[in-house]
């Protein structure tokens, strides 16, 4: 009855349906909802994904169309800065957003470090020499290459999504706030995909480091890596002795003792990296390296095999937060796109299939697991239900009493009790700082990713 008395409550469900286990009427609240999802956010996403593939097109005319493209979503974006409500609820999350940023940032370092490790421990030679293994999705990518029709597979092979693609869709999914597409606050929603970034770029470098699987590209390492040839002194002592020999190995299980005279071990060099030359032993510079953090530059995505994906977390946490922040057909197509990314993957052999499985998984469980950081639900909505319930007995005799004017008040009263703010005066010479200060940094922030990422 009263749902739509009060025009600043257009999304305020209230009904008038009577309680009969009640002595008089009483109201029941339904669920309250956002606002229907009009469907820009999944155009604009499709419209640049697109765009970005016209680079293999037609390069002229993705030089002229993605500029163009990007800077129309920058203009929209700000065009909606003085009409945005939650800078409060952004402010408040400034700080767990910063922590999230440094953590992902140690992270990446801390990943970067067992990069360069588990290709240098066992040398080029290794690296060069040792066989991939087995990969039945491959084998099954290879049948369909000779099943499927020709379009099809030249579909499965191009390169339609990459890293920075899934990097931009989280972009846009954030910078959605403002359209009130997605809840307040954006900054909350980045921090929880950073801080989820990081425990999985964490949990991903203690995998890979802890069993040194070879590359299923074998060239990969002598192209990119300036390591020795030969394994680490560690390697000597503990692997090489061992490695093929089927009777050393049971000898080895049954003194549990490295009893292999390895002779003279091959040393590396080392240079003066004073406190931090405690990584030579780990990285294994070259006389031409340089300061140990000109090592990690060519570090990228590694040779070695790398359980688990990098590539694919980035992809199935964006496909997580579109799917749990927006919804709707758009997050099928995202999760479409991540199918097709996964494919390419094992296709050119980037990874083998169990790296590409056992990142969707883990992915899908570490966002289950950050719903503390930006919760999907609308906190606001149990606000007012509690006022609601408060009112309930005021609201019943008003209506009782057919005093349109007192309802109209109430309603307003549980509006403005759960906005942020009850101030009229709209937001204040700091906070318009600090708004101008969000949208300049998140712009630098997606330049620099976006720079950083675009060759995959």
């Amino acid at each position: 009855m009263f749902k739509r008395l009060c025009p600043s409550l257009p999304y305020l469900p209230v009904s008038s349906k009577p309680n009969s286990s009640a002595s008089t009427h009483s109201f029941a609240f339904t669920t309250m909802r956002w606002p229907p999802r009009s469907g820009g956010l999944g155009i604009a996403a499709i419209a640049y994904v697109v765009v970005d593939y016209i680079r293999h097109l037609s390069p002229a005319w993705h030089g002229r169309l993605q500029p163009a493209l990007l800077s129309g979503f920058a203009l929209i974006a700000v065009s909606r800065v003085p009409f945005y409500k939650h800078w409060s609820s952004e402010f408040r999350s400034v700080f767990p957003f910063i922590g999230s940023m440094l953590f992902m940032l140690l992270a990446l370092l801390f990943e970067a470090l067992c990069v360069r490790f588990v290709t240098a421990a066992l040398g080029l030679d290794w690296n060069s020499h040792t066989s991939p293994l087995p990969d039945t999705g491959q084998w099954l990518l290879l049948a369909l290459n000779e099943k499927l029709p020709h379009p099809l597979v030249e579909i499965l092979r191009a390169r339609i999504i990459g890293l920075h693609h899934f990097l931009m869709l989280f972009v846009m999914l954030a910078f959605s706030v403002l359209f009130d597409s997605v809840k307040a606050p954006g900054l909350g929603l980045g921090a929880r995909y950073m801080f989820t970034m990081a425990i999985g770029r964490l949990l991903r470098a203690i995998t890979f480091v802890s069993t040194v699987l070879p590359s299923a590209r074998p060239w990969c390492a002598t192209a990119r890596f300036n390591v020795p040839l030969y394994p680490h002194r560690w390697a000597q002592k503990y692997y090489v002795p061992y490695a093929s020999d089927a009777n050393a190995i049971r000898e080895l299980l049954r003194q549990d003792i490295a009893f292999a005279d390895t002779g003279k071990l091959l040393g590396d060099f080392r240079p003066d990296w004073g406190p931090m030359s405690f990584l030579i032993d780990f990285l294994r510079p070259s006389e031409s390296d340089g300061p140990w953090y000109n090592l990690l530059k060519n570090a990228g995505g590694g040779c070695n095999d790398l359980m688990y994906s990098g590539h694919m977390l980035v992809a199935v946490l964006t496909a997580m937060a579109w799917t749990e922040a927006y919804g709707g057909f758009s997050s099928v197509l995202i999760w479409s796109l991540v199918a097709h990314a996964a494919q390419r993957e094992i296709r050119e052999r980037h990874h083998y299939s169990v790296d590409c499985v056992v990142a969707i998984y883990v992915g899908i469980l570490l966002w289950k697991m950050t719903g503390f950081l930006w919760p999907s639900k609308d906190a606001s909505r149990d606000r007012r239900i509690t006022m609601l319930e408060k009112i309930q007995s005021r609201l019943t005799q008003a209506a009782k009493d057919y005093d349109i004017d007192e309802v109209r008040e109430l309603l307003r009263g549980v509006e403005l009790g759960s906005q942020e703010s009850l101030s009229n005066k709209g937001p204040s010479t700091g906070m318009w700082i600090f708004a101008c200060a969000i949208i300049i940094t998140a712009i630098v922030i997606v330049v620099l990713a976006l720079t950083l990422t675009t060759d995959g």
